[in-house]
């Protein structure tokens, strides 16, 4: 990972720490020597700002794919609050034998993952790392039996920084050749905003980074799956698992939604190995309902996947440093056009920190532009 940028203006200048870490791919596709390639780089990071690289319809549809990539496969968020400041320990609302059942299998990840003095002592959190991102297009038809091969588009590569400070509030930059997302939660409302992008910034009700449940946040995941219910067992890569099962309740689904779109429905299942304790799998599932400019409604089916792979301690905390992530899109309504996409996102984590110092509450609030809105 390249951290660093020389001052190419001034070769005893001092480098500039970039935002961003570049991964060694991303890097050297940038030139054939080292001075071409940082060149190259700070030749697109100035046309991020620049308006005219958007007047080519091939290049606004380039950036348009870049998003939706990041947005959906990069930097997904879920619709529930997992209160990330808060203490493990809780009462469990249901007293039934499955949600009894759940509360014992999230207290047995919580001691494979550190132990509850280990994760409440985590204030702060920086992590570094790189991710490969590939699609297939959209295919008209196709059955959830059918598989799409993703082999029609180019593999993105790219680096990300991410920023959590407690309670709720974090901050994420994700950079590919051509485009970088940056969004955020400030405790109050979760944004989202791209280098590209000239439309206003978007906005909404708080919610997690769905890659800080992906065996990264330890603390984040109990609490989220302390109200589950444990509804049986499944082999995940020749492990024996639990599986608990989470409904996004009708009250946060309405909260969640907006004037032309609606959450039908969300629910989350997390896969717990029975020898280690530690989440091997977690999926979740989201129906929404979109009015479009005809007043028709349109659906949208997502369904995405995470493997949790090269668990390691840091500072007493266990992280999960590798997976993979798989989602499929269906589309439907427009006159019963039904499509179906796939998307595949590998990621590796580089660095994690914990309790970092300097972190203050504008290290999590949205760009200047929107409180202009």
């Amino acid at each position: 990972m390249r951290r660093l940028c020389p001052n190419i203006d001034r070769e005893d200048g001092l480098e500039t720490v970039l935002e961003v870490p570049i991964p060694e791919e991303m890097f050297t596709s940038m030139g054939s020597n080292v001075t071409i390639r940082w060149e190259n780089m700070q030749t697109w990071m100035k046309a991020q700002t620049n308006n005219k690289w958007s007047s080519s319809p091939i290049i606004a549809g380039r950036f348009n794919e870049l998003r939706f990539l990041l947005y959906l496969v990069g930097s997904p968020l879920i619709p529930l609050q997992v209160q990330l400041g808060h203490s493990i320990h809780r009462p469990v609302k249901d007293c039934s034998i499955e949600a009894s059942t759940a509360k014992y299998i999230v207290q047995q990840y919580t001691a494979a993952t550190g132990g509850q003095p280990a994760l409440n002592s985590v204030q702060s959190m920086c992590v570094t790392g790189h991710v490969r991102i590939r699609a297939s297009d959209f295919q008209q038809g196709g059955g959830e039996d059918e598989s799409v091969e993703l082999k029609t588009s180019r593999e993105e590569i790219g680096g990300f920084v991410l920023w959590q400070k407690n309670p709720d509030l974090w901050c994420l930059e994700l950079l590919v050749p051509g485009c970088k997302v940056i969004c955020g939660s400030n405790g109050k409302v979760s944004w989202r905003h791209s280098s590209n992008q000239q439309t206003p910034i978007s906005n909404g009700p708080p919610r997690p980074l769905r890659r800080f449940l992906q065996g990264l946040d330890p603390r984040a995941t109990a609490n989220l799956f302390m109200d589950a219910m444990c509804i049986g067992e499944k082999i995940i890569n020749d492990e024996d698992c639990f599986i608990l099962k989470i409904d996004t309740g009708a009250a946060i689904r309405e909260a969640q939604s907006g004037p032309n779109y609606e959450i039908i429905h969300h629910t989350i299942w997390g896969y717990f190995s029975q020898r280690s304790g530690l989440l091997i799998q977690f999926e979740d599932s989201r129906l929404l309902r979109m009015k479009t400019q005809a007043e028709e409604d349109v659906f949208w089916e997502t369904s995405t996947e995470s493997v949790m792979e090269d668990y390691r301690y840091v500072d007493g905390v266990n992280i999960a440093h590798s997976g993979k992530t798989h989602i499929t899109i269906f589309r439907y309504g427009e006159q019963s056009a039904n499509h179906k996409r796939e998307l595949e996102e590998k990621w590796k984590i580089d660095e994690v920190d914990f309790n970092v110092w300097g972190l203050t509450m504008e290290s999590f609030l949205p760009p200047a532009e929107l409180g202009k809105k």
